[in-house]
């Protein structure tokens, strides 16, 4: 079976077993996890779904994510919703009920919602790290990936000196190669001519991959962009027929509070390898995580 065939198979399946165990005995062999004593199967699931079951690929990114972790403490340490209420609370942040086509799961962030005079670049890339860790414990996400719509209706020169060299980089790390989700697509709306110097910040550290699949749509945006989404899931004011946007915003709100004793302890956690059911209940620490074994 090929990559995207083994995707499609169920979490227990034995079919798994000789990845999963392959990837695990290379991570605890590696001179950075050290420390570490064993991983779980749903945590590791994640990365091989993520590069497609290609082991050495699943590896690199398993440690580019511990090492992101670990040098962005300012955002990995601190995963509380209700930190960042505000925010959360203008709705900046939308996930759609309803996935796209592909099974896509599709997230609008409506840059005109954060004030920076309230909140910083940090705390506005927490929101996006807490949404990505929920989303990425869905199977249907780990194996149809994630497609953003960013709305910069609102973009000023506020906005624009909050990203820094440095933080740019870090956006486009977790973009790239250090989060355990696929990136199918980014869609600018409403981009406004001052937002091309930020965005030339972060094109470099891209791939070609990720490259390839930003779209600039501009203020004309609905006709476009329905080329990409179906109507039936978008909110009225992106194009389409699906709830609206505030309501969109408001339930995710919701479940990522709900959410908080998850993040929390994905935040605590030294390898953020919490073990969660498929329904996002955390299994009790006393529950044996790994169905394969060597022996």
């Amino acid at each position: 079976m090929n990559g995207p065939e083994l995707s499609e198979v169920p979490d227990g399946s034995e079919q798994l077993g000789s990845y999963v165990n392959s990837l695990r005995r290379r991570a605890l062999q590696s001179t950075e996890l050290s420390a570490v004593t064993t991983f779980s199967d749903g945590f590791l699931i994640k990365f091989l779904r993520a590069r497609d079951f290609d082991v050495e690929l699943s590896l690199k990114l398993l440690l580019n994510y511990q090492r992101w972790r670990r040098e962005s403490p300012e955002i990995s340490s601190c995963l509380s919703p209700s930190s960042v209420l505000g925010l959360l609370n203008a709705s900046y942040l939308a996930v759609l009920p309803q996935r796209d086509y592909t099974g896509s799961r599709v997230l609008i962030y409506r840059i005109g919602q954060w004030n920076p005079k309230d909140w910083s670049a940090i705390q506005v890339f927490r929101v996006s790290l807490m949404t990505s860790e929920i989303i990425s414990t869905e199977t249907e996400t780990q194996r149809q990936g994630v497609k953003t719509i960013f709305d910069l209706q609102g973009w000023t020169l506020s906005h624009a000196l909050q990203i820094t060299p440095s933080l740019a980089r870090k956006i486009s790390s977790v973009l790239s190669d250090s989060f355990p989700l696929k990136v199918r697509g980014i869609h600018l709306v409403n981009e406004p001519l001052f937002f091309r110097p930020v965005f030339a910040m972060i094109r470099p550290f891209l791939p070609d991959k990720i490259k390839q699949r930003i779209h600039m749509h501009g203020a004309d945006f609905h006709s476009s962009l329905s080329g990409f989404f179906s109507p039936t899931i978008l909110p009225p004011a992106y194009g389409g027929e699906g709830p609206g946007i505030e309501e969109a915003c408001q339930d995710w709100t919701n479940h990522l509070l709900q959410s908080e004793k998850l993040l929390q302890q994905i935040a605590a956690h030294p390898t953020a390898d919490i073990a969660v059911t498929p329904n996002g209940t955390v299994i009790s620490e006393e529950v044996e995580t790994e169905q394969f074994s060597e022996g």
